[in-house]
């Protein structure tokens, strides 16, 4: 079968609503094969080849015509800028929909509840940041919560980040988060697996989480409820072999729920962004650690409870640029926050009881 035909039939076989079986008969097929008489021999069903190759001629084409006019395009995994991890899972996409541009850069996945906490969202902005300015791409679903808070960090520092939808490519989700949208088809990608037209049903966002897993090198959860899917994401991505880190949570939340399981289970603590750097083998970027531990520190006494805006005038650093420094600290267990708000150094003596320094190993 000829490449531009393979492209169409794959469209095909996503119109006629192909599912996982179908995906993975796909998959076990070799470039230069004609795909349909492949996938009549490892036994997909005739009705669903049949409907396919009609959908190909006629509904695939119309198809591609609206999407190109809105700035998308269909890849598929023999074709240029598919994800190369992505075509190694257990059960790739038929193809991506896709706004923006992807790169080979590596990605990781930063996912975390809807409803996070001030922190869970300043702590997914961070990594975000840490990771936008270490060239690292930044994947997540565009949720509200966490999500949106990994893309921002990435996009606030000049950084690429993809966002996996679990709708179509004309239907935006939340419908608040277009602006969003722009920006990380600008600066990134968009990357749905879903036809237009495809609404945000409920079985769609764990069915692209596979994807979630699928791009990136390590998957991080921020925040997440018992029953959640960051959850799902995680153990996607322990089955397909990616380093799977979650943030440690206040016990008496249940949005730590999720993280402290995966801890329990084996998962590896994340509690400075060096931690995911190093899980990914890649060397931290000069960040924010070592100026925020020197520099900050000088200025808080052990005893001393000081609010943000305290700091930011002992020290003459701008509030916005002091949050990032404060959650750093805070990760690396040297400053703790008080339910007000402000913040008290640890002394010596309780690091390690409870928390790493940042410069312990890990």
């Amino acid at each position: 079968m000829h490449h531009s035909e393979d492209h169409l039939l794959r469209l095909g076989l996503l119109l006629a609503a192909a599912g996982a079986r179908v995906r993975r008969l796909v998959a076990q097929t070799s470039q230069g094969e004609d795909l349909l008489v492949s996938l009549a021999d490892l036994g997909a069903p005739r009705a669903l080849l049949d409907a396919a190759s009609s959908l190909a001629v006629t509904e695939a084409r119309e198809v591609l015509d609206r999407v190109s006019h809105a700035g998308w395009r269909w890849v598929v995994s023999e074709g240029d800028g598919f994800p190369a991890l992505l075509k190694a899972i257990s059960d790739p996409p038929l193809g991506l929909f896709v706004r923006g541009r992807l790169t080979d850069k590596p990605a990781v996945t930063i996912v975390g509840s809807r409803k996070a906490s001030p922190y869970g969202r300043q702590v997914a902005r961070l990594l975000g940041e840490e990771l936008g300015r270490a060239g690292v791409v930044v994947v997540s679903g565009m949720a509200r919560g966490v999500d949106k808070a990994a893309h921002e960090g990435a996009l606030a520092v000049g950084g690429s980040s993809w966002a996996v939808w679990g709708t179509g490519p004309d239907r935006i989700y939340p419908p608040e988060h277009g602006a969003l949208a722009e920006e990380l088809a600008t600066c990134g990608a968009l990357l749905t697996e879903y036809p237009p037209g495809t609404p945000p049903r409920r079985h769609h966002f764990p069915e692209r989480n596979r994807i979630l897993a699928g791009v990136a090198r390590a998957v991080v959860v921020v925040e997440a409820a018992a029953r959640s899917g960051a959850l799902v994401t995680a153990r996607l991505g322990l089955e397909e072999g990616r380093e799977v880190l979650a943030v440690p949570g206040n016990i008496f939340s249940k949005l730590s729920v999720g993280p402290n399981t995966l801890l329990r289970v084996g998962a590896r603590p994340l509690l400075t962004p060096r931690d995911l750097f190093d899980s990914i083998g890649l060397e931290a970027p000069p960040s924010t650690e070592a100026v925020a531990k020197h520099d900050l520190m000088r200025h808080i006494e052990v005893g001393a409870a000081l609010t943000v805006d305290e700091i930011a005038a002992r020290t003459g650093v701008a509030v916005a640029k002091i949050h990032a420094d404060l959650l750093q600290l805070e990760l690396a267990g040297e400053l703790r926050k008080e339910t007000d708000g402000r913040y008290v150094r640890v002394r010596p003596g309780q690091i390690g009881k409870h928390a790493h320094s940042a410069d312990e190993p890990v």
